[in-house]
């Protein structure tokens, strides 16, 4: 049994890699064809787009990972199915249940891999990726458009248009609100360099008081902002919320929610990444009622027929049900597992209906 199980995870494994390495390639290349738009664009060459897509491919495996481990699925037991192996250890007593119980094990290491890659090499990729881009494209039209980012805590609002290779804040709006919405004060910085955890030094600042019988404004060569921002936070927050960090994720959500602060899209894009280990679990196992049967049943075109057909529909689901429950206000964590839940029992549906 040993033997037959290393065998069916090695055929899974092989398919899974050629299938994911096309994806990836196909798909890297429409990023590719899309980023020869801004080809010229400042200082950004086609050298700079080919960077750009190849640091990108982590984040572009992890998406395509669940559709790869069902297309990956049907073409190995399906190779197996047409040559008679899967009827033959049917013959000696293996059910089709362990069969896809030695594929399920196979999901495991991979979801650690992962994990590993969306928590320590996605987020340094993207901040290349992007830094890189928007450096090279740094014109007036660019710069307005930027890499920057809001946040809230301790009554205030801060805007940073701008980050620099090096973590440096530029072009700053830091809005003060009173305990009671009123605001207090407004604060413009051309640039910032972050000293300490706790401590921005603002350069180049425009302070408005508002608190006043008359607005007050003042120019300073500098001035030190208690920030309320890590410079973790920081670089996190240049990138979309699909390419941070799992676990710092999940620590920014609860330090937002500590302060009341909305953070839907942040948990909806924490709960897709949650949901991946299911998603691919959902996938082999609806593989399973489209392999197993008589032998040469379907051709290896059927398959990714197949296989295409049902992840367009699990794609598609799955952005229809996080774009509802934004709307609607719905768990993110429901709407996540919602799509892999729903496949399943589709996959439950189609067993059924094969053994009646």
């Amino acid at each position: 049994m040993k033997r037959l199980d290393r065998y069916i995870e090695a055929s899974t494994l092989k398919s899974l890699v050629l299938v994911a390495s096309g994806l990836t390639a196909l798909f890297s290349l429409l990023e590719f064809v899309d980023q020869l738009r801004d080809v010229g664009q400042g200082h950004y060459r086609v050298t700079d787009a080919f960077l750009y897509v190849l640091l990108t491919v982590p984040s572009r495996l992890l998406q395509l990972m669940p559709v790869s481990l069902l297309l990956g699925s049907l073409f190995a037991l399906g190779n197996l199915s047409n040559g008679s192996e899967l009827v033959a250890m049917q013959s000696i007593g293996v059910s089709e249940r362990r069969i896809v119980g030695w594929v399920l094990k196979l999901a495991v290491p991979i979801v650690v891999i992962l994990f590993l890659v969306a928590e320590f090499v996605i987020p340094t990729a993207q901040r290349m990726a992007q830094g890189e881009r928007m450096s090279r494209m740094s014109t007036e039209t660019s710069i307005k458009g930027g890499n920057g980012f809001w946040a809230q805590g301790d009554h205030q609002y801060l805007n940073v248009r701008w980050v620099d290779y090096g973590n440096v804040p530029r072009d700053i709006d830091i809005y003060a609100f009173t305990d009671d919405g009123e605001l207090q004060s407004f604060i413009h910085a051309d640039s910032a360099k972050i000293v300490s955890a706790d401590t921005w030094l603002l350069n180049g600042v425009v302070r408005t008081q508002l608190l006043t019988p008359e607005a007050q404004t003042e120019h300073l060569a500098t001035l030190p902002w208690a920030a309320f921002l890590r410079p973790p936070q920081v670089q996190l927050l240049i990138l979309p919320p699909d390419s941070m960090p799992p676990i710092e994720l999940y620590r920014y959500i609860h330090e937002l929610k500590r302060q009341n602060h909305q953070t839907a899209r942040l948990e909806q894009a924490f709960w897709t990444k949650v949901s991946i280990p299911i998603s691919m679990a959902a996938m082999v196992l609806v593989s399973a009622p489209f392999v197993f049967g008589p032998p040469r049943a379907r051709s290896a075109g059927q398959r990714i027929a197949i296989g295409a057909g049902v992840g367009i529909v699990f794609s598609l689901t799955q952005q229809i049900i996080s774009l509802g429950s934004l709307l609607l206000d719905l768990s993110p964590a429901l709407a996540a597992m919602a799509p892999s839940v729903l496949l399943m029992a589709f996959a439950y549906y189609l067993s059924r209906r094969r053994a009646s």
